[in-house]
């Protein structure tokens, strides 16, 4: 029976389990986005967006308590003026897991963990979706009027976004032979 087991000790003992969720805390806060196994990634969930919550007041008090669970600088000066700023009026919810199949050589569940904040494609996306208004009548049998964004809309407006330059090719060699068999010529 599983009474009263909350923490998913992740087949490590208590030190090892403190030491990597510090670590992929810190590479997530550093990276924003990091690719672990879904029970990682929950784990890493649970410990991580209390820390984000401290950083919304600069105190000393918060920068302390954040650095004795992370133990990283560079992460805790990029959660407390990056992250920070981004999150200000987010109520909660810093993270997002997104599952992304299995593991080739042990077919464990991975997934993707990311700040939501830091994804400009994904909020670009939903910033769409919530724009499109859906009509609603009282006309039976039509459900054709109600309709989602197609992806591959969001997915041609990012490859209209790349511009490429074009660069015409000169060969400087053939140019210098060419004018060095034109003097010789005049000579």
């Amino acid at each position: 029976m599983r009474h009263g087991k909350k923490i998913n000790h992740l087949g490590r003992t208590s030190s090892h389990r403190k030491a990597m969720l510090a670590n992929m805390a810190s590479s997530l806060i550093k990276h924003k986005r990091i690719v672990t196994t879904v029970a990682k990634a929950k784990s890493l969930r649970v410990y991580v967006e209390p820390l984000i919550t401290k950083s919304k007041q600069p105190t000393t008090h918060n920068y302390r308590t954040v650095f004795a669970y992370l133990g990283d600088k560079v992460a805790v000066n990029e959660l407390f003026t990056v992250v920070s700023e981004k999150v200000a009026n987010r109520p909660g919810g810093y993270t997002r897991i997104l599952k992304t199949g299995n593991r080739i050589g042990d077919n464990a569940e991975m997934a993707m963990i990311e700040l939501v904040d830091f994804n400009e494609f994904f909020d670009g996306f939903q910033k769409d979706r919530k724009k499109s208004t859906t009509r609603r009548s009282r006309r039976s049998g039509t459900s054709a009027s109600v309709s989602a964004p197609k992806p591959v809309a969001a997915v041609e407006e990012v490859q209209d976004a790349i511009v490429v330059e074009e660069t015409p090719i000169t060969d400087d060699s053939t140019d210098t032979a060419s004018e060095a068999s034109n003097e010789d010529n005049k000579a």
